[in-house]
């Protein structure tokens, strides 16, 4: 029998969370403290960046720029005992059924569990089973590294492009991109690459540039059904097959063409089988892993191609210590719980639903959407997990750039717009330390500097407005600051694979907290699947293989338009 998380039962007797006692609490005290300004909190209480700071993992997350106080805290606190946070996070991580409309746990936690671990759902050791995956995975990228793997004429691979989307694309891209700098240098050169659109562009420029006898392929998708990754995967084998099968005074058959310059990774072995991939190059992947938090497994082969498999395993070792912490810290001292706490205080007590991600440090430049997919696929939901209808708000609009750059870009809405948006910035404290050259390392070193500097500066004037700045003169309306946007600061002692496996996990187990408060299911996305089944559909249309008469007038209108720019050539 499967087993039920604390908030699965049935839907005659569910407590939506605006009616628990905390809840009502914190609207009380919502309507005096949201006419408090940030710069007053900070007068009462000299000592708020010691009271609402935390550490842990490498990291540090200061909160004391959140509109709240420690009655605050208290309620939140409460509202989190009172919907069962501690009871759902023992939940996720034991295996239970926590995603209740699939029916199956959600277990990215366990991609991450060390190999003398042991965790056992529906009968099987899911520990061995990772890491008989990652082995695997392992021998994958030493023979790439060592130069070994060689395409269908003899050469070895000097190019990997990933083909996915969604969490098999967005994953990878972020992490390879933040640690490059941990690239081993010892290994056989493999440059990776990525292609995730559905209109080929991306995948367009790289078969240009690209040599077929040196390419190899990865084909990612956890259905094996994407119709995103198939495109571009039948396109990339087309190309292969066009130009190495007639290659030569010999012929080299198609079978062999697909057989060395394809990896698949999936769900579904026998489709990566009926497609052409050799059974040796499959890598597992598990029903009970969401594709947005699968770049822990064997979607994360292009990290472990980037900066090596050691490096790898440290991420996955910083992901494990904050999930360890997420297990074992009181509510009050947890870091992934404060934070998606400082969120419902935010969004559901102070009305503000719109959430920018900062970091300044141009190795997190995909951070932010990689967090847009986090969050907003995962609490995008409008019901509960008893599929009643909800009538509070659930996940904010999350939007971001890097921060340097978006101080020349949206934060003039921050700092003078009407719309109240909550910040997180995100930051390393040290870099650079191994550039060896004296004269740039003082220059690097300088930048880095300054870039704290802008980091530190913009969320004290968001926070305090005009009273950040040292000047009592009259100021016009057009120059003033309201101030009084909320953020959050996260520090990283430095950009490491253990502190990025620890700040991701920070943000998955932050998710969901607040999928518990709000008493949604953060594991499935089903408002995906609606307009994959409309674009087949119109596909059909487009193609003149189905009716037009359905059609509403602006889609009618719209298909028209193709077939007279298709018919005039």
């Amino acid at each position: 029998m499967a087993s039920v998380p604390p908030h699965a039962t049935s839907t005659s007797n569910a407590t939506t969370p605006d009616t628990l006692p905390a809840w009502r609490a914190l609207k009380r005290h919502a309507d005096v403290q949201k006419t408090v300004h940030l710069k007053t909190l900070f007068k009462q209480d000299p000592q708020r960046f010691e009271t609402f700071t935390r550490r842990i993992a490498g990291l540090t997350l200061d909160l004391s720029k959140q509109r709240w106080n420690q009655e605050t805290l208290n309620l939140l606190l409460a509202l989190a005992e009172e919907a069962k946070v501690p009871e759902e996070i023992d939940a996720l991580l034991s295996g239970q059924r926590v995603n209740t409309s699939e029916d199956r746990p959600a277990l990215h936690t366990a991609l991450r569990l060390p190999m003398e671990a042991s965790l056992t759902v529906d009968g099987e050791d899911v520990v061995a089973g990772v890491h008989e995956s990652l082995a695997q995975m392992e021998r994958l990228v030493e023979r790439l590294h060592a130069g070994q793997w060689r395409g269908a004429t003899g050469k070895p691979i000097k190019d990997v492009v990933n083909l996915g989307v969604g969490g098999s694309d967005l994953g990878p891209l972020m992490v390879t991109h933040a640690l490059a700098d941990f690239r081993p240098l010892e290994v056989h050169p493999v440059e990776v690459h990525f292609a995730s659109t559905m209109d080929g562009s991306q995948l367009a420029d790289y078969l240009s540039r690209l040599n077929p006898e040196t390419t190899l392929f990865v084909l990612s998708s956890k259905s094996f059904t994407t119709i995103d990754t198939l495109s571009n995967a039948n396109t990339a084998r087309d190309w292969l097959l066009a130009r190495l099968t007639r290659h030569g005074a010999t012929p080299i058959s198609a079978e062999l063409v697909v057989r060395q310059h394809f990896i698949g990774v999936s769900a579904c072995p026998e489709k990566m089988s009926e497609w052409g991939i050799a059974p040796a190059h499959q890598l597992r992947f598990w029903e009970w892993v969401g594709g947005r938090y699968s770049l822990w497994g064997t979607i994360g082969l292009p990290i472990a191609l980037v900066v090596g498999v050691a490096h790898f395993r440290a991420l996955l070792a910083g992901a494990h210590a904050m999930d360890r912490h997420f297990q074992s810290a009181p509510l009050a001292d947890n870091l992934p719980v404060m934070l998606a706490l400082a969120g419902i205080w935010n969004v559901n007590f102070l009305d503000i639903r719109a959430h920018s991600i900062l970091p300044y440090d141009g190795r997190l430049e995909y951070f932010a959407a990689y967090l847009e997919q986090l969050e907003m696929e995962s609490n995008g939901k409008s019901v509960t997990r008893h599929g009643q209808a909800i009538d509070y708000s659930t996940c904010p609009v999350l939007w971001g750039q890097l921060g340097p750059n978006a101080q020349h870009a949206f934060y003039q809405l921050l700092h003078q717009g009407t719309q109240p948006v909550e910040c997180d910035f995100i930051a390393p404290l040290k870099r650079y330390d191994e550039v060896t050259d004296p004269e740039t390392h003082r220059h690097l070193k300088a930048q880095h500097k300054l870039s704290l500097a802008n980091c530190f500066a913009q969320s004290r004037v968001l926070m305090l407005g005009d009273d950040a700045i040292d000047d009592d003169g009259p100021r016009p309306a057009h120059k003033r600051y309201r101030g009084n946007q909320p953020s959050s600061t996260v520090l990283l002692d430095q950009l490491t694979p253990a502190t990025l496996g620890a700040l991701i996990a920070l943000y998955e187990h932050k998710v969901f907290v607040q999928a518990v408060i709000w008493d949604i299911n953060p594991f499935d996305q089903w408002g995906v699947e609606l307009g994959k089944k409309i674009a087949t559909d119109t596909q059909k249309i487009l193609d003149h293989e189905g009716s037009l008469a359905p059609m509403d007038a602006s889609t009618r209108g719209l298909i028209e338009a193709f077939w007279a720019c298709e018919k005039g050539g």
